[in-house]
């Protein structure tokens, strides 16, 4: 087996290849002056089962392109299969048509996957909320890892939790908030909205109260942080003791990790998805267990 890393996922790849006991294969990546793309892949992959490390995240357009380009290559030069582990995954929120017209990304980026030669996919936390499972989407066999237990360990060793619930910031999140408090030994709730009149809306936890509490509010993309901000005000306002913010994927446009501990955060905690000033917690140990099993 051989473990190769593009340009968004080469640090991942040299972790995920140290937890397997294996040396990361080489790929050399660059441009020609008008900008396309050069690649080269530096050592004989024939006959290899070659997983390619790639997290679409910030430039998902050239990333997904540099996948293709990565894919194609390693079958013609005779790999047996090309495995893709695309830890942040683009597109998937566009996984509807919510208005006429609109493309379907998430289907489109999984056709040109596939049909590029991708054996399998592994990815982590793929943001599928109106879609079952990644399976559901793509023809060959797709797997959707989860760092919440990865989240939540980080947050039971390194927080000094009193009391601690876990809440997710939406009903959408419920699954990681779920899978949190079992790490944690905690409740578990979620914020849902009601209203209250044509202008009034009321945010609240479902069953679960909170003040005096330790809050841990996870969720799978912090982008704006528009959603983790206003649940953090929410719960501050309800007396939670302490708010601590995990996600896995960082994205933190903007201001929005500083906006995060005005609205009251004490810990913000993300993982290695997408490299960040809170990038505490890696997953390379959750995609070699995966990979193990191949």
């Amino acid at each position: 087996m051989k473990i190769i890393g593009g340009s968004g996922g080469r640090v991942l790849a040299t972790l995920v290849a140290r937890e397997l006991g294996l040396k990361a294969s080489e790929a050399e990546i660059r441009r020609f002056p008008d900008g396309e793309k050069y690649l080269r892949i530096n050592e004989d992959v024939a006959g290899q089962d070659v997983v390619i490390i790639q997290s679409i995240h910030h430039a998902p357009d050239d990333l997904l392109f540099e996948y293709f380009l990565l894919c194609d290559t390693i079958i013609d030069l005779g790999a047996r299969k090309a495995i893709a582990v695309l830890p942040y995954f683009a597109y998937a929120r566009q996984d509807s048509r919510f208005n006429l017209g609109e493309a379907v990304s998430f289907r489109t980026v999984a056709k040109l996957i596939e049909d590029v030669g991708t054996s399998e996919l592994y990815s982590v936390d793929m943001h599928q909320h109106r879609i079952g499972r990644a399976s559901d989407v793509f023809r060959i066999p797709a797997h959707n890892l989860t760092a919440a237990p990865l989240l939540a360990e980080y947050v039971k060793s390194n927080a000094s939790l009193e009391k601690p619930v876990v809440v997710g910031p939406d009903e959408e999140s419920d699954r990681w908030a779920s899978a949190a408090a079992k790490v944690i030994g905690a409740d578990h709730d979620v914020l849902e909205k009601k209203r209250l009149g044509d202008e009034k809306v009321e945010i609240s936890t479902r069953s679960l109260a909170v003040r005096g509490r330790d809050v841990v509010l996870i969720d799978d993309i912090i982008s704006t942080g528009g959603t983790i901000i206003e649940a953090s005000k929410i719960l501050k306002s309800q007396g939670a003791r302490r708010i601590i913010v995990a996600c896995t994927h960082p994205i933190l446009a903007g201001d929005a990790l500083a906006r995060i501990y005005e609205s009251g955060a004490e810990i913000v905690v993300g993982t290695d998805t997408i490299p960040s000033p809170i990038s505490y917690v890696s997953v390379a140990p959750l995609i070699a267990d995966a990979i193990r099993k191949i």
